[in-house]
């Protein structure tokens, strides 16, 4: 792009500002929606964590506004998943014109399957992780000792974990798309395996409670996640013929592009 193309800064600020407030707006379209059916929303997602309590029991909530807000919690979480499609047109409806072809088809099917990705991964920690750790965790109640719940507790922690879990589904994403890049490579990943492991049990450490089972629900597919990553990183990522690369030419240079 020559220089009397460029597209002036304030011009791009102008064409942010509109793509945030269309955002906005589908995050409050969507709030809208999800406040209409706000008690079947946290029905939802209390449901695997009633299923294991005890006939009887419930949440409770320890202070007037408590309630109301952690309504106003579920809706603007939900609110803003179902503006997902949205925010992510638009971000790339901003960033499109400035990238080179190949990026944009390196980087727009990136962007369809990250959404999949970060469903599966919130699917998995709601169906799988929560039944397992909820169970776990009420086991410490007795005849003395019995667990008093409220809504606010609750929210926090289970949208905390169904977003770590949806993020920790993109690892084989990043990892295709890095190797894609040539900022990693393939034989890396492989000899360094032990090292990922490792740090996988770091991250859960960090993102978890401070107890086994949490940890390893985390880190176990976290783990599978990798080896995913290095299958589709093989599948995907094809490597340069190597008759067609100069002995002296330096490995992984990008194209350069007039």
């Amino acid at each position: 792009m020559n220089d009397e193309e460029k597209i002036p800064f304030t011009s791009h600020l102008e064409e942010l500002r509109k793509r945030l407030i269309i955002c906005f707006i589908a995050v409050a379209v969507g709030f809208a929606l999800a406040y209409s059916v706000k008690e079947w929303l946290f029905h939802l997602l209390t449901a695997p964590l009633i299923a294991v309590m005890e006939p009887g029991e419930k949440l409770i909530f320890t202070s007037l506004p408590e309630a109301f807000f952690a309504y106003m919690k579920v809706a603007l979480l939900s609110g803003t998943i179902l503006a997902i499609p949205v925010i992510l047109y638009q971000f790339w409806m901003f960033i499109a014109p400035g990238l080179y072809s190949k990026e944009r088809q390196h980087l727009a099917p990136i962007m369809v399957l990250s959404i999949f990705f970060f469903i599966g991964g919130a699917l998995f920690g709601y169906y799988v992780v929560f039944p397992i750790g909820f169970q776990f965790f009420l086991s410490f109640a007795t005849d003395t000792i019995r667990p008093l719940l409220t809504m606010r507790e609750y929210l926090s922690f289970a949208s905390m974990f169904l977003l770590v879990f949806g993020l920790i589904f993109e690892l084989p994403l990043v990892l295709v798309f890095l190797v894609k890049l040539g900022i990693i490579s393939i034989d890396f990943l492989t000899k360094n395996r032990k090292y990922a492991i490792l740090v996988i049990f770091i991250i859960a450490a960090i993102l978890t409670p401070p107890d086994v089972v949490s940890q390893t629900l985390m880190a176990i597919p976290m783990m599978a996640l990798y080896e995913i990553g290095i299958l589709g990183a093989r599948i995907f990522v094809r490597k340069k013929p190597q008759e067609d690369i100069p002995e002296d030419a330096p490995e992984d240079t990008p194209e350069e592009t007039s």
